[in-house]
Formats: C-alpha cells, structure tokens, sequence
C-alpha cells in the first residue's frame, strides 16, 4: 500500500482533464507539485521540483510524453517513475512508453479507482527497480573489488613467496592493524607495488 502525499507532477493538455487529475488527486491526499500542458514545460518542471511521481499525457504539443520522459530521465539524478495516459490502447505506443520508463498505462476516461491503481502498482514496481539497480550496483561494485583484491594478493605471493591462502591472510592481517577496509588495503598494496590494477 502507498502512502499518502506523493509529491506529483501532472502533464495534461486538456484543461478539463487536468483539473479532474487535480481533484482525484487531491482527494487521495497527494500532492500537485506542479502542472505543464506540454512537453517541454514538463521537463524543465521535473528537473526544478524532482517529483516522486509523474502523471503525463503521451500526446503532447512541443515535445510528446515519452520524448518528455526520456528527457527527464537521462539526467544524472536518477530517474522519475512515469503513469503515462492516452486515449489510445496503441501497442506500440505502449512499447514505446514502457522503452521510456513507463511504471504504469492508464487508458481516458479516467476514475479515481483507475488512478488509485495506477499509482499504487507504479510505486511499488519502481520501488523494486530500484532495489534492483542498487543490487547490480553492488554487484559490479564486488566484482571490482575482488579484482583488486586477487591483483593485491598475486603481488604478495611474488614479494613473499607464499602460497595464496598465506597472502590472503596477510592482507586480511594488514586490514585489522590498519584499522582499513580489505579492498583499501589492497589498493595500497597495489599503487606501492608500483602495478597497475
């Protein structure tokens, strides 16, 4: 279940259509950060208030939704979840929306119920997008550090002679008296050596 007060910026060009957004919205209890009726309003919009959610319309005038968030998206402070909305069940469109960033597709005419939905399924698969992205993070975070680690321990068995279990133990020796991460140790180890890791 969401909570209440998703700071959102909503990106419809029908005025009517916007001020029924602004009423469901309201009575969620969310909040409209912001309003754009067009594409490139919206993207200046969503790099100045970094909404938590974004509710945009595909077709835009300027610069259509999904060319809006792909906009919004390619900055470096990460990316917005998106609920695209259009009048249209295209496939393609819905490809291309998903390819965008799309989290959830909602099809006019909209009810509170719809987007009641709609909001609650898009955080939640965004909450576990991101528990992924900092998954691969550390993934390749892990294997850099062993490669570093491997590379560390290789120079002590040349320096020492030991055997690769005895470097090990030397490096995890060095980090307890250093009071320093293993992988710290390792990249000290290499940069002395004068090795490139």
């Amino acid at each position: 279940m969401v909570s209440k007060g998703l700071r959102i910026l909503v990106v419809e060009d029908e005025s009517i259509i916007m001020m029924g957004f602004k009423a469901f919205l309201k009575q969620l209890g969310h909040i409209i950060v912001a309003e754009a009726y067009d594409g490139e309003t919206a993207v200046e919009l969503a790099e100045t208030f970094r909404p938590d959610l974004i509710i945009m319309d595909v077709k835009m005038p300027k610069l259509d939704g999904i060319q809006a968030l792909e906009k919004i998206n390619n900055k470096p402070d990460g990316i917005i979840p998106c609920i695209f909305v259009t009048a249209h069940s295209d496939e393609q469109l819905i490809v291309r929306a998903t390819e965008a960033g799309a989290f959830n597709y909602l099809i006019k005419p909209i009810s509170i119920d719809s987007i009641k939905a709609a909001i609650e399924i898009a955080m939640v698969r965004f909450g576990e997008y991101r528990i992924l992205q900092e998954e691969l993070k550390n993934t390749k975070e892990s294997l850099t550090n062993r490669k570093y680690i491997e590379r560390a321990k290789g120079i002590l068995m040349d320096q020492f002679g030991v055997k690769e279990q005895q470097a090990m133990e030397m490096l995890q020796k060095r980090s307890r008296n250093t009071n320093k991460k293993l992988i710290e140790v390792a990249k000290e180890i290499i940069k002395s050596s004068g090795v490139n890791g």
